[in-house]
């Protein structure tokens, strides 16, 4: 296979930084950004915010791209939050709201939570809230059923069966909908990693927000810029913190048969 045979990757969005990670991958891309509703509903769980804004993301570019009657491609929707005990914390509003957020990390440990949504164009998308999963499942024989059963992986879980593919304890992801034929149109997920901030001084923060770097940014730092300064140890998956977890990315782009390794 050709590059020039794989499907085409939508990147929804329009950070710097998850436009330079795209590039690492080699397959081909473009960016389409379109407005959405950041809200979330009370009572979500970190994972859950980054996954639906992930997936509002997707879908929106997805009707976009139908309106322009593009029918091939995979859209990647990508959001990322920093979350701090029971707060979470977007991007700032302003420079005194940066500060707040920078105080308040400092001489702490928090998690960064990213999420990802994949969609393929070539099917019904409807608004990603109401999406339905369609799961086949191939026939299981009785001792097939009972081995199942004895490793406790069908309880507590509805149906009793769960589809989420857990990835080295950092990441995880799992199939909303299918084709009738078993090909993936949506796929979810996310990771969780942990960063240790050291003791910063105010004179430090101010200086860091007066160059502007925070400003754009989910907890007011980016990994990859000056920001670095201030973090003693990650424990998790780097390119998350930085935006878009390229491990987590590459294996929900290989259910939709698409890999940077094919020739």
């Amino acid at each position: 296979m050709s590059i020039c045979d794989v499907k085409k990757i939508i990147l929804a969005s329009s950070s710097p930084r998850r436009q330079e990670l795209i590039q690492t991958l080699g397959l081909p891309y473009e960016i389409r950004v379109s407005d959405v509703q950041e809200d979330t509903e009370p009572g979500m769980s970190p994972s859950e915010i980054v996954e639906q804004l992930s997936g509002r993301k997707a879908a929106a570019v997805c009707e976009m791209l139908k309106a322009e009657q593009r029918a091939e491609g995979i859209v990647i929707g990508s959001d990322t939050i920093v979350v701090l005990g029971d707060q979470v914390l977007g991007k700032p509003r302003d420079r005194q709201d940066a500060a707040r957020m920078l105080g308040s990390l400092q001489g702490k440990v928090h998690h960064v939570y990213s999420g990802i949504a994949c969609m393929a164009l070539n099917t019904e998308h409807e608004r990603y809230a109401h999406r339905a999963a369609a799961v086949h499942m191939k026939p299981m024989s009785s001792s097939q059923i009972d081995k199942y059963i004895d490793t406790n992986g069908p309880m507590g879980k509805a149906g009793s069966y769960d589809t989420t593919m857990h990835l080295g304890g950092v990441g995880q992801y799992r199939v909303l909908s299918e084709s009738s034929i078993g090909k993936p149109e949506v796929i979810v997920g996310h990771t969780v990693s942990k960063v240790t901030f050291r003791p910063m001084s105010d004179e430090e923060i101010w200086s860091y927000i007066e160059t502007g770097d925070p400003l754009d940014k989910a907890g007011s730092y980016g990994v990859q810029g000056l920001g670095a300064v201030f973090i003693e140890k990650i424990e998790g998956d780097f390119y998350s913190v930085m935006g878009l977890p390229l491990n987590l990315l590459y294996q929900m782009l290989l259910k939709f048969d698409i890999s940077p390794f094919k020739v």
